[in-house]
């Protein structure tokens, strides 16, 4: 009776070391180690992120006293108006094309830095990523002042060439001209810093042997540093978009979406309307709006990464 009493005894004390093992295996794996090292992000995430997120999907199924449920009406009563789809055609022209033009002025730069010779290299990348640096706002400002119809910079250099002043924020056209030629300026850096550190990840052997089989430079370029530096350049461009896309300060500080509604974009727009119109749940359903169109160009891009990933 001892011994069959003592047995479950036994059992339990040969479970309690096989419990402690697998925890400590578990604890040594890499994986383990790593999500225990970002659970703290993770969290942060989940708090500045997520539950913002669900709380601006809850605020668009309300009417504008918050008091009462209308489930899709804020965005039927959106597509009905004409200013909506405006906005919704300047933020695609504003983003997508800021982004190509920051990514190809991004590229040139990056190769003509990468191509100096180490020492000069340090001076070219810290004064080309001054514009990056400044805080947007700030930088903004300056771009205003040069803008200004009464005394532009740009308005008294073009006087010596015999051309007339330009209306730079008074002009649909030339107003879009204006936000975009800003966002370029902010942004093109950044291309360049991430681009150049993709460059120096490729292989000078590769550049030697497309050379022995008598590659001109265009050559080089599209068969050996595009396809080395493509994932790159396609998680940069999502970025880039996102960020774009969401920008706010640029057009809210040189135009506030004028003339006449034709440089507003989602973010401005949906500050107009939720807090000076005091409609948040209109608001916060123009700004969901750039959710589908993201998270399209977001599963384009990545799968494409995906696929070349297997297939390397």
């Amino acid at each position: 009776m001892a011994d069959v009493a003592l047995q479950p005894n036994k059992a339990g004390a040969t479970q309690t070391p096989r419990k402690r093992s697998s925890l400590h295996k578990a604890l040594k794996r890499k994986s383990t180690a790593a999500f225990l090292m970002t659970l703290p992000l993770i969290l942060l995430i989940a708090i500045l992120v997520i539950y913002p997120a669900f709380y601006s999907l809850h605020l668009a199924t309300l009417n504008k006293s918050m008091q009462r449920f209308v489930g899709l009406g804020n965005f039927e009563f959106l597509f009905k108006r004409e200013t909506f789809w405006l906005v919704v055609k300047q933020s695609c022209i504003f983003a997508i094309t800021a982004v190509v033009f920051k990514a190809l002025i991004g590229f040139i730069v990056a190769h003509f830095v990468h191509n100096l010779p180490a020492k000069g290299q340090r001076k070219w990348r810290g004064m080309l990523l001054v514009p990056w640096v400044i805080p947007p706002a700030m930088s903004t400002l300056a771009w205003l002042w040069l803008f200004d119809p009464s005394y532009s910079a740009f308005n008294y250099t073009l006087s010596f060439f015999g051309v007339g002043p330009i209306s730079w924020t008074g002009e649909p056209g030339w107003a879009r001209f204006s936000v975009i030629l800003v966002n370029i300026w902010v942004g093109a850096p950044f291309f360049m810093i991430m681009y150049l550190a993709s460059l120096k990840s490729v292989p000078d052997q590769l550049y030697e042997a497309a050379a022995i089989d008598g590659a001109n430079w265009w050559q080089r370029i599209w068969y050996v540093t595009l396809p080395m530096m493509r994932n790159i350049i396609a998680i940069t461009t999502l970025f880039s978009l996102i960020v774009t896309f969401a920008n706010f300060d640029i057009v809210r500080i040189l135009t506030a979406g004028g003339p006449l509604d034709h440089t507003h974009i989602f973010a401005t727009w949906a500050f107009r309307i939720g807090i000076e119109g005091s409609d948040i749940p209109l608001g916060a359903s123009v700004s969901l709006f750039m959710v589908p169109i993201l998270a399209i160009a977001a599963v384009f891009i990545l799968r494409d990464v995906n696929k070349r990933g297997n297939e390397a």
